[in-house]
């Protein structure tokens, strides 16, 4: 997908005997994992139970934290803050609701943004996501790679003296200037 963001938009679309495999313990100790290391202990936390989408542990700072879909190849936690939760929850919501198109779940959220139908904070805000070929018992992410998204709502590249486009591995870029949804995505080399 598009912005890292696919975890969150798939969410709940997780088979039912999928998700009764992984404890709640491991999901929220996985989950974790994408948030800074200082914001871990207090994330909020959803998961899978049941095939859906539950809340698994209350927050007690700014971060939500979205446990690795258990019916997706691969592993893919996120965490992100919560002020952008209405952003992501309507995501899930249109793919739930059959919008599973990158462009047209993202055009319809921007234009919601616009027309002040969905909140989004007009300060900066963070996304982290984590993936993997796989996780271990013990935790131990396969493969783990870190990449880092800044939501900047209705930015452009000349505002930022960013690039609108991928300079190069690792340099920081401008995704959908202009909208809503505008964010500096930070994705550095892979090992």
């Amino acid at each position: 997908m598009r912005n890292g963001c696919w975890l969150l938009m798939t969410a709940l679309s997780v088979a039912p005997a999928a998700a009764q495999g992984v404890p709640k313990d491991a999901q929220i100790a996985q989950a974790v994992l994408a948030a800074p290391e200082d914001r871990r202990a207090g994330a909020a936390v959803m998961g899978f139970e049941g095939g859906k989408l539950v809340s698994l542990r209350p927050g007690t700072n700014d971060m939500v934290c979205l446990a690795d879909n258990p019916a997706a190849e691969g592993f893919s936690v996120a965490c992100y803050h919560k002020d952008l939760e209405p952003f992501m929850a309507r995501g899930r919501e249109l793919t739930a609701q059959g919008i599973t198109e990158d462009k047209v779940r993202d055009q319809t959220r921007f234009d919601e943004i616009k027309a002040g139908k969905l909140p989004m904070p007009k300060e900066p805000r963070a996304l982290y996501v984590m993936t993997g070929k796989s996780v271990d018992a013990t935790g131990k992410v396969e493969g783990a790679y870190t990449r880092w998204v800044l939501y900047v709502p209705f930015a452009t590249g000349e505002q930022l003296g960013l690039p609108t486009r991928p300079a190069g591995p690792g340099a920081p870029w401008l995704m959908d200037p202009g909208t809503g949804g505008a964010h500096i995505m930070i994705s550095p080399p892979r090992p």
